[in-house]
């Protein structure tokens, strides 16, 4: 976690702002966005190469005209993404799916640059279409394959693109085959994504298993699509490595070659406040909270892990030690164990850090609990309530 993330939000105006929301809310800071962009924007500058925001990571779209200053598009992993995408962002549309049904496909096509397609079987299905709307709307739709390396860099199995059984892109014999039959008819680039919160280390090992097994077509192509799970805007991100990699590509097959991270764009960027209903007794204090893992954190108890709370320590580390836990009926609605210089109250705040990315898009309304508002903190210090939420966005989900 970025020290310069704690101390923004413990600066006494921030802490005034935080205190006067209600609560659960989600707090996006363009000051914070803007230092990612920075970065992001000295790759694209170095290396010539285009960085999309991955909406599947960060879509709160009321900050995209801050965002495409620097970006040049967003990817897609569905139709209600690029939709969101083309209208509320616009650049360059690139769109992934596992699989495309044909109503999927005729909402994508008025609005993607790339459509990159997960097999060769479904790019047979809906190529004839892609080609037509070419031809008859005038477009310039490009298609492309995800290829699948067998080059595993993930350690959660869950987040692991290339773990045995892996149903997410085109493995080296099945990829040859097509390519032997003229498989490769009208696909202009080929997209690989095997990452997740990792460093350049990780990409570079992947790039060259990529290259060794599909190298021989590389050049046959336009670009070369590096996908996300670059940890880009983290401290400790090796970005000289990163630049290397890309000119490599670029140098040896002349590929545009595209990024798209989701998390780097929003790393360490927002927080979600939260409010201490009580403390019971249990094994050890637990404080139950306004904001629930299951609902608002789910990511907590998916991959699983522990969210810095600003303030808190480690178990043990500081005066006293607690469970936190939301008010949900999940037994195991439980954010983890931290300690704190004095027993928490009924009332007391809690900020939980880098909450913008993947929570915010994840939130659901198990229990019929409130989703979290938004807000976002300006360029000038203003706090704007970005979003509220009622009863009628549970009632609305329901039938």
């Amino acid at each position: 976690m970025s020290a310069h993330h704690h101390s923004f939000w413990n600066q006494p105006d921030m802490q005034r702002l935080l205190a006067s929301l209600t609560t659960p809310c989600f707090v996006v800071s363009e000051d914070l966005l803007a230092r990612n962009l920075a970065v992001l924007e000295r790759v694209q500058t170095r290396t010539g190469a285009d960085i999309l925001l991955a909406l599947k990571g960060f879509a709160m779209w009321s900050v995209f005209s801050l965002l495409k200053t620097v970006l040049k598009g967003t990817c897609a992993s569905s139709p209600h993404e690029a939709l969101l995408g083309r209208e509320e962002f616009g650049g360059e549309t690139h769109v992934f799916a596992a699989g495309y049904s044909r109503a999927d496909m005729e909402a994508i096509l008025p609005v993607a640059d790339h459509v990159v397609f997960n097999s060769f079987a479904q790019y047979r299905t809906f190529g004839p279409l892609i080609r037509e709307r070419n031809k008859i709307a005038g477009c310039a739709i490009q298609c492309g394959i995800r290829i699948n390396p067998e080059h595993s860099e993930g350690t959660v199995p869950m987040y692991d693109p290339c773990s045995p059984g892996s149903r997410l892109g085109v493995r080296l014999p099945a990829f040859e085959r097509e390519a032997r039959a003229g498989g490769l008819e009208g696909i202009s680039g080929l997209h690989f994504h095997t990452l997740c919160e990792q460093d350049a280390a990780a990409l570079d090992r992947t790039l060259a298993a990529v290259e060794n097994k599909f190298g021989p077509w590389l050049a046959q192509m336009k670009w070369l699509n590096f996908g996300g799970g670059h940890h880009i805007t983290r401290d400790d991100y090796d970005v000289d490595l990163l630049c290397r990699c890309i000119e490599r590509a670029q140098k040896r097959y002349h590929v545009q070659v595209y990024l798209e991270p989701g998390e780097a764009v929003a790393l360490n960027t927002g927080v979600l406040v939260s409010t201490v209903l009580d403390v019971c007794e249990a094994d050890m204090p637990v404080a139950i909270l306004d904001a629930s893992a299951a609902a608002h954190m789910p990511d907590v108890l998916e991959m699983p892990y522990r969210p810095e709370v600003l303030g808190a320590g480690q178990p043990r580390a500081k005066a006293w030690t607690c469970r936190l836990a939301g008010k949900s009926c999940l037994a195991g609605d439980v954010i983890g164990e931290y300690s704190f210089d004095a027993p928490l109250q009924p009332g007391d705040r809690l900020v939980f850090l880098d909450m913008a990315h993947y929570s915010m898009v994840k939130t659901t309304t198990f229990n019929g609990l409130g989703l979290p508002s938004i807000a976002r903190i300006t360029r000038d210090k203003a706090l704007v309530l970005q979003k509220t939420f009622s009863y009628q966005d549970f009632k609305g989900r329901l039938s």
